[in-house]
């Protein structure tokens, strides 16, 4: 009877050793990047690809117009005027914070969604943004629009397919590039593309290939724009995945856009 126990025990770890293990330092009981040590990575491996810095606490108030059709591009992922997430930010900011300066222009947000324009906007709206962006109120508004749309879906999608931590990490930055939807260029069409070629690992398949597979249906897609026509977060996602670094254990050394990156326990840390 304690031989047939042992067995199982010892079969069962075998089963759950790949996401299961304590992932570098973080000492994180479960593989899931929505929360702790695993949240802190993602945005850090996020940030160094959106603004080529890991200090994603700096990008609450980055704003511009990258070029991309888009509109302006803000806050900590990316979020635009020309696709709508960034007016739903101003509106869970007022939500939060009835009285404050970006309100105004919620009317504006909502005549150039789907467009590239600025028209009601500028140089004010930029202001407003960033004065806005000091506050506890925004920073919540800015993490909960991408909970909703951008990280709980990536897990969805990723826990269906039993995906650890690296592979959760590479649908939500997916996800914040390419955003969902039914068009052949949105997150769910590169991975139907993927389960074309590959099965995914909680269909028995391998998940260095299934993720494989992922990467390569996403280049093509990424390479449909100008603005993402660099493929640096993609080789970056290609190296731990060759390292088999699915739990993105602690420490990460990469590369963007030519520039050397690394991310150490001590550096998570410090991070908020």
């Amino acid at each position: 009877m304690k031989l047939k126990k042992l067995i199982f025990c010892i079969c069962f770890w075998v089963c759950l050793s790949g996401c299961g293990q304590a992932i570098g330092n973080n000492n994180t009981k479960t593989a899931d990047i929505s929360s702790g040590e695993l949240r802190k990575e993602v945005f850090a491996l996020v940030s160094s690809a959106e603004n080529s810095s890991t200090d994603y606490a700096e990008q609450y108030a980055y704003i511009e117009d990258i070029g991309d059709g888009r509109g302006y591009t803000a806050g900590i992922i990316g979020f635009t005027t020309g696709t709508g997430d960034l007016l739903e930010v101003v509106e869970r900011y007022t939500e939060l914070k009835p009285e404050n300066e970006l309100k105004k222009y919620i009317s504006a947000l909502e005549q150039v969604n789907g467009t590239d324009s600025h028209e009601g906007l500028g140089n004010a709206f930029e202001k407003a943004w960033v004065d806005a962006a000091q506050s506890a109120e925004m920073i919540q508004a800015q993490n909960d629009i991408l909970d909703e749309q951008y990280m709980n879906v990536a897990l969805r999608y990723a826990k269906e397919d039993g995906l650890c931590p690296l592979g959760q990490y590479i649908y939500y930055d997916a996800l914040v590039v390419h955003g969902s939807g039914d068009s052949e260029d949105c997150f769910e069409a590169i991975r139907d593309a993927a389960l074309e070629k590959e099965k995914a690992p909680s269909d028995g398949g391998d998940e260095t290939a299934f993720l494989t597979a992922f990467l390569d249906a996403r280049g093509p897609v990424m390479q449909m724009e100008i603005a993402h026509s660099d493929l640096s977060r993609l080789n970056a996602q290609r190296k731990f995945l060759s390292e088999k670094n699915f739990n993105l254990a602690l420490p990460l050394e990469w590369t963007m856009y030519g520039e050397p990156f690394s991310l150490t326990y001590d550096q998570i840390s410090k991070m908020p």
